[in-house]
């Protein structure tokens, strides 16, 4: 049987989530596919397990961050596609062989984004394929929200990597994850580039998989992922928006950052935000932006729409979630948690 894909599962210190993951994948239905580790200096004992285990590896010496590490296993794999899985996931049955079948329904499509569903309450979603909106914010669509409410495949500005597959020939085209954001928004700096070269990236309902959450950063929000989050954010839209994309979105990226500010202030984590705004600033010139090429212009036009749109999602989806809320008043009703 030919491989068509390689499972690339980045690494590090996270002994504890690779065995479930690993069982998980040998229940496939699909067979057609290799398993490829790239553990990033771990020393929690996952490289003597992997070895142990005959699992194949690659052993990096030092943690070069998440996409470094994906870098690694893309350029050592020759499968038309690959799939970029978090340790921290357990894949259902269907999950490889879903998303097989729907990278290959044409070859415009980049990435194909899976049903992500949180581990400790299934029945509500982690991530359904991510947008990005006018104010620079990234987010996981439907996160939190009823997964029965987003069982129908479309197309999203960018496949989570958690969970994605992406046809490999294209990464010649587009480029690699870019390994000056190490982890956070590199996979929506991929999904971008794509849209900006005429690509597509999709959600697939069909491939399901539960997954932890903050696995290897160890919590929601902490120093370390609010610092790089907010320069990972400078860097993502200076590399992909040209001068007057930067000047017709400046008043909605401020008005973002300003209240981006506000919510990790309130959390404690107001001095990272904006450290990591500082760094982002005075690094910007070790970025690589998007070349301009013939029809550039015209996929920009249509990302703006897409732009526009994500913030009528990421609207929509905030005051659902909060109108889903026992208790909660919104608008002087009181609100009916969703079924």
């Amino acid at each position: 049987m030919q491989i068509q894909t390689t499972i690339i599962i980045p690494n590090y210190n996270g002994l504890a989530f690779l065995k479930p993951c690993l069982k998980a994948l040998s229940g496939q239905t699909a067979k057609d596919f290799a398993i490829l580790v790239v553990d990033n200096g771990s020393t929690d004992g996952s490289a003597e397990w992997l070895q142990n285990e005959g699992i194949r590896s690659v052993f990096l010496s030092e943690n070069t961050g998440f996409s470094g590490a994906v870098n690694v296993g893309i350029r050592a794999c020759d499968t038309p596609y690959v799939i970029l899985l978090n340790n921290d996931t357990e894949p259902e049955p269907g999950y490889v062989e879903a998303l097989e079948r729907a990278i290959t329904r044409s070859e415009r499509i980049f990435s194909v984004s899976s049903r992500m569903l949180q581990s400790r309450e299934p029945s509500l979603l982690d991530d359904a394929g991510d947008m990005y909106t006018v104010l620079g914010w990234a987010f996981q669509r439907g996160t939190g929200r009823p997964e029965k409410k987003y069982r129908r495949p479309c197309r999203v500005f960018a496949a989570c990597a958690g969970a994605a597959i992406y046809r490999r020939a294209l990464f010649d085209t587009l480029g690699l994850f870019d390994e000056n954001h190490f982890a956070y928004l590199e996979d929506m700096d991929m999904g971008y580039r794509a849209r900006l070269y005429g690509y597509d990236n999709l959600y697939c309902p069909q491939a399901a998989v539960r997954h932890v959450g903050s696995g290897t950063s160890g919590s929601k929000y902490n120093s370390f992922k609010v610092r790089l989050t907010a320069r990972n954010s400078l860097y993502l839209n200076y590399k992909n928006m040209r001068s007057w994309q930067l000047l017709l979105n400046a008043p909605f990226l401020l008005l973002g950052f300003f209240v981006k500010y506000l919510f990790f202030f309130k959390r404690g984590f107001g001095k990272d935000y904006l450290a990591g705004l500082r760094e982002g600033l005075s690094t910007l010139s070790s970025c690589r932006r998007v070349p301009v090429f013939k029809g550039r212009l015209r996929a920009e036009m249509g990302v703006q729409l897409e732009l526009i749109l994500g913030t009528a999602v990421y609207c929509y989806e905030f005051f659902r979630r909060q109108a889903a809320k026992p208790g909660r008043r919104l608008y002087g009703l009181t609100s009916i948690r969703e079924p």
